[in-house]
C-alpha cells in the first residue's frame, strides 16, 4: 500500500508525511516511554529467562533504532535469580524507511539479540512472509510481544480507515500481547495542518475518515471486539498526553487461563 521508497524532504524534520522523521529521537527521546514501562513487564506478563527459552519483541515503525535497543536493555534487566537475561530476549524492529533501517543496522550494538527489517507492515503478505522467517528462527509462529508506538495515525492519514482497522487485526494476529500507543485526534490535525504549511496539500484521507475522535476508544473497541483482544493495563501518560496500552489475547483465544498479574484496567501515574 505504500511506496518502498519514501519521499522526505531533505531539510524540514516535519517533512515525513508516513512519521518517518529523520530526527525524531531528538525531540521525543526513548526515556519518554520507558519510563512508564516496567522493567518488569516480560515477567508481569508471565515470560521468565528460567522458564522460556526465547522471548521474540516486535517493534514497528522503530524508526533509527534508538528506542528499539533502549527498550531491550529496559526490559532484559536482572532476573530475580541476579543473572542477566541478555540472549534471552530477541528484538526485532522494522521500518517502512528504507534510509532509517540502514542507520539502525549500523548503529546496532547488539546485533546478536537485536535485528532490523525494512518493512511495510501495512503489505499483509510481504509482512507475514518476512516476519514468518524471522520467527521460524526460534521455531515460533507469533510475537510474545508486539509495540506499535506512534504508527496509528500515519497509516490511518495515508491509506483510511479500513487500512487502521487491517492494521490493528494483523497486529493482534501477530503476537500474544500488544503495547500500544495512539496519536489523538489533536495530532491528526496538527499533521494536516503540517503538511498544508509545506505545500503539499491535504493527506488523502484526511476530511473522510469517519473514524474520528477518540482514538484510543476506538482502537480499544476495534481490538476487543474483532480481534480477540482485552485491555488490561494503561501504563500512564506520556509527555505528549500518550496513553500505553497494554492487550492480551484473551484466554479463549489462547487456550490457556489469562495472566493474573494485570487483573484489571488501572491507570498508573507519574
Amino acid at each position: 500500500m505504500m511506496a518502498s521508497a519514501v519521499q522526505r524532504g531533505s531539510g524540514d524534520p516535519g517533512a515525513a508525511p508516513y512519521g518517518n522523521f529523520i530526527n525524531y529521537y531528538t525531540f521525543n527521546p526513548p526515556e519518554n516511554r520507558l519510563t512508564l514501562i516496567p522493567r518488569t513487564l516480560l515477567r508481569d506478563i508471565g515470560y521468565s529467562s528460567e522458564t522460556t527459552e526465547n522471548i521474540t519483541v516486535l517493534d514497528v515503525g522503530c524508526n533509527s533504532g534508538d528506542l528499539t535497543v533502549a527498550l531491550y536493555r529496559h526490559l532484559q534487566g536482572q532476573e530475580s535469580s541476579g543473572r542477566t537475561a541478555e540472549g534471552w530476549v530477541h528484538l526485532l524492529g522494522c521500518d517502512l524507511d528504507k534510509g532509517l533501517i540502514l542507520r539502525a543496522e549500523q548503529s546496532n550494538p547488539l546485533p546478536d539479540s537485536i535485528s532490523f527489517i525494512h518493512l511495510d507492515v501495512t503489505n499483509d503478505q510481504h509482512s507475514r512472509t518476512q516476519l514468518g522467517s524471522y520467527l521460524s528462527k526460534f521455531g515460533r509462529s507469533s510475537f510474545d510481544l508486539c509495540l506499535c508506538l506512534a504508527v496509528t495515525m500515519w497509516v490511518h492519514l495515508n491509506h483510511g480507515d479500513e487500512a487502521l482497522l487491517e492494521l490493528l487485526s494483523r497486529l493482534a494476529s501477530l503476537c500474544h500481547h500488544l503495547l500500544l500507543e495512539t496519536q489523538p485526534w489533536k495530532c491528526y490535525r496538527s499533521a494536516a495542518r503540517r503538511l498544508r504549511k509545506l505545500g503539499r496539500g491535504d493527506f488523502e484521507h484526511f476530511k473522510t475518515l469517519k473514524i474520528r475522535g477518540d482514538m484510543e476508544e476506538h482502537t480499544r473497541h476495534h481490538l476487543e471486539r474483532n480481534c480477540g483482544m482485552k485491555l488490561v493495563r494503561c501504563f500512564g501518560s506520556t509527555a505528549w498526553d500518550r496513553t500505553l496500552m497494554l492487550f492480551t489475547r484473551n484466554a479463549i483465544e489462547t487456550g490457556k487461563e489469562e495472566n493474573e498479574q494485570y487483573p484489571e484496567t488501572t491507570q498508573i501515574t507519574t
